[in-house]
């Protein structure tokens, strides 16, 4: 993969996830999958027990973020972030928490300092982080807050991407009942301008093409199934095309997301996770992305948990990851372009 100079800071993400495991995997098929150079911020202790466990044969080196590309080819490079991870796959340690964390701190410095292109996560464990005191609702929040400039907080989005098709939920991590409470026609077009941002200065999309779903069955069906779709949905609909965004909708859920339908817009965006998610993960549970958009920094991350359940058991399937690698140099070879 060319047109990208740096490499990726990959983290750590829960150490007795599958996090060590993928990343250990997905080096020894760079080759095959074309990867781009990264490196893992982190313990190489853990790699190092790790790769034991699983029988892998993967060289690490120990290096400076400036002189992993070189080592790439023939080492897995670790930039130490000066955290020792303890825990044992599969049996999560809330003392592990500060390599979690510090793994994902050194990785944007390393990409607003410009020792690297792009940051890609790999899974953490909320649980595991909250007791040891981390008070953000969860990984994209944390990025928001480390990512903010002059006490400003940007918004971030999550975009989930494979290649058949992409889409953003406008609401997220919230019950059924908060998000419709929370679902607002500005944010819908703020969550909607950020998606044509980054679409076309990520994603070499020069004219985005948004299909916004409906909130209720059928859209609402002229209201006669709740007036969120005439009073909310449509009129960000209204506001998007007014600025020039190609955006349709509010348009019936249930008929988006088959393939002809797909071939009709780059991005769907949706008012609600699952939503969102139910339709990418049916089309690609193993090979989605999840991408943090509105951020000052490309980030990246495999669409799936810790999996503590097969962590250390060779089981877990790289392919997530290796497309989010793949993506994150798409995207920084974009924005250098």
């Amino acid at each position: 993969m060319t047109g990208m100079a740096k490499p990726l800071a990959l983290t750590l993400g829960e150490p007795a996830g599958i996090g060590p495991d993928i990343a250990l995997a997905a080096w020894l098929k760079r080759e095959q999958h074309g990867l781009p150079p990264f490196y893992l911020l982190g313990d190489a202790g853990c790699l190092s027990r790790c790769a034991k466990l699983l029988g892998l044969d993967v060289p690490l080196a120990e290096v400076k973020a400036e002189d992993a590309a070189a080592a790439f080819a023939t080492t897995l490079p670790v930039v130490s972030t000066g955290q020792i991870a303890t825990a044992t796959p599969g049996q999560p340690d809330a003392t592990s928490a500060p390599a979690a964390i510090a793994s994902i701190e050194h990785a944007v410095a390393d990409v607003r300092s410009g020792r690297a292109a792009a940051v890609v996560t790999n899974p953490i464990a909320k649980s595991v982080l909250y007791q040891a005191g981390f008070h953000h609702p969860g990984h994209t929040e944390f990025l928001a807050e480390l990512a903010k400039r002059d006490g400003i907080v940007p918004q971030p989005v999550m975009m989930l991407w494979c290649p058949a098709l992409a889409v953003v939920p406008v609401t997220i991590h919230v019950s059924l009942r908060d998000a419709i409470t929370q679902l607002t026609t500005d944010l819908i077009v703020s969550t909607a301008r950020i998606v044509v941002k980054d679409l076309r200065e990520r994603l070499g999309i020069a004219q985005p093409r948004l299909a916004l779903a409906g909130l209720n069955p059928h859209a609402g069906e002229d209201g006669a199934l709740g007036q969120e779709d005439r009073a909310v949905v449509a009129p960000a609909v209204a506001i998007l095309r007014r600025e020039g965004v190609d955006a349709r909708g509010p348009l019936p859920a249930d008929t988006m997301f088959h393939a002809a339908a797909r071939k009709t817009y780059d991005c769907a965006i949706c008012m609600y996770h699952d939503q969102a998610l139910i339709p990418i993960k049916t089309i690609a549970f193993d090979e989605g992305v999840n991408v943090t958009l509105g951020l000052p920094f490309i980030r990246t991350s495999p669409d799936h948990g810790t999996a503590f359940d097969i962590a250390g058991s060779g089981q877990a399937n790289p392919s997530s990851l290796i497309a989010a690698l793949k993506l994150a140099a798409q995207m920084a070879s974009a924005k250098t372009a």
